[in-house]
């Protein structure tokens, strides 16, 4: 077993090129999934990667670096289309996890239950992930491949997500539904991020519902039939008589898939609500 810490990202991607490795970033599903089994992996800590820590805007998009952390995306200045993403944070384990858990351990955790994934998606996000041959983009639909199982290579490390800036238009809202308020694992949970024109009717849509199939889903053909509605009760309507033909809801200890796909179909319709709400000018509550 062998154990390193390197303290730049391109120290990081020699050694991932030299060796076989598992990494460790914020570690706070590291440590559950290990259990009480001894480690005998090659362990790369990336927590010394300062360089990939922050949220920072350029011209064409708002990029978060790998290891920037639930808090940061919370305290972060961001246009009310990442409210999605911020009330997401809120919700990702307790304050301790939000201060250590990091946007791309959450991303190549691969869950089906991982709460920044429903709002990445309708931001149309982009992983990026660099190598020593290359650095490349892939859509966040594309990366997350299923339970556990992502696009990344293992001579690839994930430095950043990218929003591009025309998905970071509009408003959003997330709402999650588990078996008490806080530190629970999704039941059900969705994110929908909305543009609204100059007479309140539905310009663009962007919904996406997660814990509901092996990996987050973003709901296409929903979109485009609220596209056009005015935001009113109409869209609640259209949101109750669609068939979620997209997900593939399980049954486990937490319920079963007929009580997912209902409460997909009425989480949705709060979240579009709430959403409305905030591009009337009636905001509903945000983590600041």
């Amino acid at each position: 077993m062998r154990y390193a810490k390197p303290q730049s990202t391109d120290e990081a991607i020699a050694l991932l090129g030299s060796d076989t490795w598992r990494l460790l970033a914020g570690g706070t599903d590291f440590y559950p999934a290990q259990g009480s089994r001894p480690i005998r992996d090659n362990i790369l800590d990336l927590n010394g990667l300062a360089d990939l820590r922050h949220v920072t805007h350029s011209q064409d998009s708002v990029i978060f670096g790998a290891r920037a952390t639930w808090t940061d995306v919370i305290r972060a200045e961001l246009p009310p289309a990442f409210d999605c993403l911020k009330l997401a944070a809120r919700e990702v384990g307790s304050v301790q996890i939000q201060n250590t858990g990091t946007i791309a351990g959450n991303l190549c955790n691969a869950s089906p239950a991982a709460d920044g994934v429903p709002p990445l998606l309708t931001l149309d996000a982009q992983v990026e992930l660099r190598s020593r041959a290359a650095t490349r983009m892939i859509p966040l639909h594309d990366f997350i491949l299923g339970n556990r199982d992502t696009a990344r290579q293992a001579d690839e490390l994930v430095t950043a997500i990218h929003v591009p800036r025309a998905a970071a238009a509009g408003v959003s809202h997330f709402v999650k539904l588990g078996a008490r308020r806080y530190l629970v694992i999704s039941i059900a949970m969705t994110a929908v991020r909305l543009t609204l024109d100059g007479e309140r009717r539905v310009a663009d849509a962007a919904i996406a519902v997660g814990a509901c199939s092996a990996v987050a889903r973003r709901l296409p053909a929903l979109e485009r039939a609220i596209v056009g509605l005015p935001a009113g009760s109409g869209l609640a309507k259209t949101v109750e008589s669609y068939d979620f033909a997209e997900l593939s809801p399980i049954d486990d200890v937490r319920g079963t898939g007929v009580y997912r796909l209902a409460a997909a179909r009425e989480i949705v319709a709060r979240a579009v609500d709430g959403a409305v709400a905030k591009a009337i000018g009636k905001p509903a509550e945000v983590a600041a």
